[in-house]
């Protein structure tokens, strides 16, 4: 989605944009996120297993990330969480 928004817009700064999703991104998006200079990212779900913004190794909070989005957690927590679960029982 980021690769794709950059391609849209004809640039890989994306400082001006924002990012909602349904799980709490992991270290990769997490890195990603930062590379591309997201304003504030914005998700429903919390993932104490594989999440690194809240959980994990906490990606935006490391003295070595130099772009710390804003960040909004627990939008539409309820129905996220149903999503994803319907989402892998499907995949079972």
């Amino acid at each position: 989605a980021i690769r794709a928004a950059a391609a849209a817009l004809g640039r890989d700064r994306l400082a001006d944009c924002d990012l909602w999703v349904t799980l709490e991104p992991c270290a990769m998006c997490a890195g990603a996120i930062a590379h591309a200079r997201i304003a504030r990212v914005y998700y429903a779900a919390p993932d104490p297993k594989g999440g690194a913004v809240e959980h994990g190794p906490r990606f935006f909070t490391q003295p070595t990330c130099h772009h710390r989005p804003e960040i909004y957690p627990g939008i539409g927590e309820g129905e996220a969480a149903g999503l994803l679960r319907d989402f892998f029982v499907g995949r079972r």
